[in-house]
């Protein structure tokens, strides 16, 4: 008896938490995951001229982190707002290089609604996580105003 027990004793705190509830039932709740939201902690928007293509193009820099690990960012956009109104002009893909925590991408100004000389937008980077959870950070577009 005292084998089983003992046994009885080893497994129950080798397998982690075991809750009993007021009826004398065990439950284990097993692991438990806590998803941790992506941190953009820095960012740049901007328009240059590109004197091969004849043309502007825009560009948007993000710098990700995520508690998880940088495996868990899925996605991260660069949403233009007109800071006038307050409308959502466009929103734009940024993709993953090299450096995990760096996402870039650039776009032909002339493509887009964007108008490089206009000074009033402002720039939602947003990260994106396998559930879905975000982080943003808020900068302006360095236009040629």
């Amino acid at each position: 008896m005292t084998r089983l027990a003992a046994l009885s004793l080893l497994i129950s705190t080798a397998t982690g938490c075991i809750f009993v509830d007021a009826d004398g039932h065990h439950h284990d709740p097993g692991p438990t995951f806590v998803n941790s939201a992506p941190e953009v902690w820095d960012g740049l928007a901007a328009c240059d001229y590109d004197r091969a293509l004849a043309a502007d193009i825009l560009f948007f820099d993000a710098f990700v982190a995520d508690a998880n690990g940088l495996g868990d960012v899925m996605s991260v956009w660069a949403d233009v707002y007109d800071e006038y109104d307050g409308t959502l002009v466009e929103s734009f893909e940024l993709y993953p290089t090299d450096d995990p925590d760096y996402w870039f991408s650039d776009w032909l100004a002339g493509t887009s609604s964007i108008d490089c000389w206009y000074p009033n937008y402002s720039v939602d980077l947003v990260a994106y996580d396998t559930f879905d959870d975000y982080g943003v950070r808020t900068v302006w577009l360095d236009s040629y105003r």
